[in-house]
């Protein structure tokens, strides 16, 4: 692995240009940008997104275009903050170029056509690869984006796309069977009936809110939905014992990957190095704790609604007073609603998954990951004033920051005093990484196809101490996320040892004018791009993005190669 050494001494971060000081040429970047977004949206085929392989040929051969546009543009005498903008461009369009030519979730991966979604992601835009077109519930009235909305009646036009949305569910798995026809990847294919089986559950919910009084077009349209999504299931199922190749996609595709669409400046082999260094960092670490905490009580479990809800209020309330009188962050006014829009339910004995465990026993650690929500709701209301950071990204290039922060957050409130008066909390903190860690090792063996999903889950089940992770329906979600999407399952743990890195080199810059809140809100105002970037913006030092030149691997082959 290579080890990014702290050694430049630098200049201090460079801010994003203002408006009125922008280089004479990144103006063709932004308008290069919006005519991009355009062109990213497929054509339409009985309304939905066309995936056929004479479409994808066409895409792909079209993408080059845009991407010779890209680098035609001329860079000199840029600042820092308009080349990473430039980055973020050529990361987006990698990721298509990827999309269509290797990850190919429409010709491999049966749950990309579950297109109907329930909840909002905590993340920028969904998890893994996402079909263009999507139905999001959580977006109409009648389905609440938050438990501290209610149901309530949709308007005539929110009826009207909701129908029209769902309309497209038949056709577009019409299209799958045909898609999806070569496909031999086992592990995606049984994870897919799964997928379908949520969405069949989702599609019977809607119809009870929606009632039998409802809008019978809409009504029409839901009936219509499920029985296409039951059949489909059902042709998943039946043709899912011909399908028995490898669904990974390689270490070197892997790689490509990492460093041209996420601009993670590592290979597969420093990701297995880095999630196998903390796995044993947390495990040793949790030993100590449990040393330490010799003689404590161990935390009580809230075994009913009642006493959840009020450890969750004293949870909250701990949360939002440590970091307003630590001064770790510049607050807002919004900050604790989006934490109590999310707040999970209370779960029994019988279905308390693994992060259930925890959270009924301390809900703070899983807040701090929840930085999530801060993020999200960041984007909502102060919105980067790049056109181009101003959304999420595509193709999951947030990934490192927003995984890697979320859980670099759990361990660096746990340093900075969070459990100082509930040491057995710590202990948790542990448990989390150790998780994280052990997924994201079973995931990268699983996609050099040196385990299949089955086993990888085990790696994940097997090193989670308490048997707090066990063969349930989280496990197999994660083990499915993972492997459809590249990148995903190690970024928590390598995207905040990046992080790290850059808070490290910039303490090293600002001397005694460093603090944790200063570093946060720099991090916060550039934006939700990948830490690599992050790293160069705020420090001035390129190092990272540099790296990621290095063993670049193999050109992504064509879709008929």
């Amino acid at each position: 692995m290579r080890i990014l050494l702290l050694f430049a001494t630098l200049a201090l971060a460079l801010r994003p240009a203002p408006l009125d000081a922008q280089s004479a040429s990144y103006p063709q970047l932004t308008f290069l940008f919006q005519q991009w977004r355009v062109f990213e949206e497929p054509p339409r085929r009985e309304g939905a997104p066309d995936y056929t392989l004479v479409m994808t040929q066409r895409r792909l051969a079209e993408l080059e275009g845009w991407q010779a546009r890209l680098h035609a543009i001329d860079t000199t005498g840029w600042s820092i903050a308009e080349q990473v903008d430039w980055h973020l461009v050529r990361a987006e369009m990698n990721g298509m170029r990827y999309h269509l030519s290797v990850l190919k979730p429409f010709e491999r991966d049966p749950a990309y056509y579950a297109s109907v979604r329930t909840s909002e992601s905590d993340t920028p835009a969904e998890e893994g690869p996402t079909i263009h077109g999507a139905v999001r519930l959580w977006q109409y009235d009648i389905w609440p984006r938050t438990v501290l909305e209610q149901s309530k009646p949709m308007s005539r036009q929110e009826t009207v796309r909701l129908t029209a949305a769902l309309q497209t569910v038949p056709p577009l798995l019409r299209q799958a069977r045909i898609n999806l026809g070569p496909s031999t990847a086992r592990d995606l294919w049984v994870g897919g009936v799964r997928a379908f089986e949520r969405q069949s559950a989702a599609l019977l919910l809607l119809r009870e809110r929606v009632g039998p009084r409802g809008d019978r077009p809409l009504l029409a349209a839901i009936d219509s939905a499920h029985t296409a999504t039951e059949s489909f299931a059902q042709w998943l199922r039946d043709e899912g014992r011909f399908r028995l190749s490898a669904s990974g996609i390689g270490k070197e595709q892997y790689t490509w990957y990492l460093k041209n669409v996420l601009l993670v400046p590592l290979t597969w082999e420093d990701e297995v190095t880095i999630s196998t260094r903390e796995l044993a960092r947390a495990h040793a670490a949790l030993r100590l704790e449990e040393s330490r905490n010799r003689g404590l009580p161990e935390l009580r479990v809230a075994e009913t609604p009642a006493e959840y809800a009020a450890l969750q209020e004293r949870a909250i309330a701990k949360w939002m007073t440590f970091v307003r009188e630590r001064d770790l962050v510049t607050m807002e006014h919004w900050m604790e609603r989006a934490l109590r829009e999310r707040m999970p339910a209370f779960a029994p004995a019988a279905t308390r998954d693994f992060f259930m465990q925890a959270t009924q026993r301390d809900p703070i650690p899983l807040w701090t990951h929840l930085y999530h929500w801060w993020d999200n709701a960041r984007i909502r209301f102060d919105p980067h004033p790049s056109p181009i950071r101003r959304q999420a990204l595509l193709y999951n290039v947030w990934m490192s920051r927003a995984e890697g922060m979320a859980t670099a957050m759990e361990e660096w409130m746990m340093h900075a005093g969070l459990y100082d008066d509930s040491p057995r909390s710590r202990e948790i903190v542990w448990i989390m990484l150790i998780t994280r860690a052990a997924r994201g090792l079973g995931n990268l063996y699983a996609h050099a196809n040196i385990l299949d999903m089955k086993e990888a889950g085990e790696i994940h089940m097997g090193w989670t101490p308490r048997g707090w992770m066990r063969p349930d329906e989280l496990l197999g979600f994660e083990q499915h996320l993972y492997l459809r999407q590249p990148g995903y399952g190690p970024a928590y743990v390598t995207g905040g040892r990046l992080l790290e890195e850059t808070m490290a080199q910039r303490a090293r810059q600002l001397g005694d004018s460093f603090s944790i809140r200063r570093f946060l809100d720099e991090v916060n105002r550039v934006g939700m791009i990948p830490v690599s970037l992050i790293h160069w913006e705020l420090t001035g030092d390129p190092r990272m993005v540099r790296a990621l030149a290095d063993d670049a691997g193999p050109i992504p082959p064509c879709p008929t190669c």
